[in-house]
């Protein structure tokens, strides 16, 4: 729930520069606080009574709803809210931020910012009408002849070029989860040859443990990694280790059996308009990549599957789908 023990003082409504730029962690709480405050003020006076079932009265000095109404229908005392949006430092649950959200008709975005201005560690992900917007792929088209793809915090390709699908067949397939297709097929079908970089996969999991950090409680997350470390041994080493990372461009080698391998470079972008994701856009290392990249390109369909299906036949004793 919510505790009231150690409310001190209004805080001050301006906190000196100098002591947020040095990390002084009480003053930056004060800051939040600041910005919380006019930020529950902001909000409030946004919505008409008559918004959320409450008449519109007569004798109203200012717009919005007045904070005895915010409280009511978040169910909270009157008290606790004023002294919250005061902004005084007192302690939030998630239910009662949710329940402030809900009365305030925030939207994920604000939802967001609410739980980052409480100090509340987890922050819902913003909702987004569109997963991926359109001018996205169209971005991610215009890239070609360079492989690009927007990815989910849990590495699930969202949307990406026809370079990156020819690229990467296997990741096109099922689930198109890279994290999945990488950690439970067979060393021989995944893009990534062992020799060419031992510690990549480490820092996959280590950018899959950061971002899981950001969404702790999420039951889909919970799954997923429940779900990794139950099917994949590999996985289970790695994310025991705790370790944390970016995904930070470095070059790599990357296996097509219709070519061979590539020496690639890959730049990582985040895109904030949707919660998580993050782009990958890989350039050839040099001459060579180029001309293997341009080579495969070239190819039509049916001979950059050949050495696929001949490879899933021989080896795995089974018909390329």
């Amino acid at each position: 729930m919510v505790s009231g023990a150690g409310c001190g003082d209004l805080i001050e409504s301006s906190v000196t520069e100098a002591s947020v730029r040095n990390g002084d962690s009480r003053s930056v709480r004060k800051v939040r606080r600041v910005e919380l405050s006019t930020f529950l003020k902001s909000r409030r006076a946004r919505i008409r009574p008559e918004d959320v079932g409450l008449p519109a009265g007569a004798r109203r000095r200012t717009p919005g709803l007045r904070r005895e109404e915010v409280a009511q229908l978040a169910g909270v005392g009157i008290t606790w809210y004023t002294w919250l949006e005061q902004g005084r430092d007192i302690n939030c649950s998630v239910q009662v931020l949710d329940a402030i959200a809900r009365a305030l008709c925030l939207d994920g975005a604000e939802h967001a910012h609410l739980y980052r201005l409480a100090d509340v560690p987890t922050a819902p992900a913003p909702i987004t009408e569109e997963l991926v917007p359109e001018e996205v792929q169209i971005i991610l088209d215009h890239m070609h002849p360079l492989p690009a793809a927007l990815f989910s915090a849990k590495y699930d390709v969202l949307a990406c070029n026809t370079a990156y699908a020819t690229m990467y067949p296997t990741f096109m397939s099922g689930s198109r989860n890279v994290l999945r297709k990488v950690f439970l097929a067979d060393e021989c079908c995944t893009p990534y040859p062992p020799h060419s970089e031992p510690d990549h996969l480490a820092r996959m999991v280590g950018y899959l443990r950061a971002a899981y950090a950001r969404n702790l409680g999420d039951p889909e997350w919970v799954a997923f990694i429940d779900d990794m470390v139950s099917a994949s041994p590999h996985f289970a080493e790695l994310w025991a280790r705790n370790d944390v990372a970016l995904p930070l461009g470095r070059t790599r080698i990357i296996r097509n059996l219709a070519i061979g391998e590539l020496e690639m470079y890959m730049t990582s972008m985040s895109l904030p308009s949707i919660a998580g994701a993050w782009m990958q856009v890989w350039t050839p290392s040099g001459a060579a990549a180029w001309d293997k990249l341009h080579a495969l390109l070239a190819m039509t369909p049916e001979d950059r599957r050949l050495p696929w299906a001949d490879h899933v036949e021989r080896v795995h004793n089974r018909v390329l789908i």
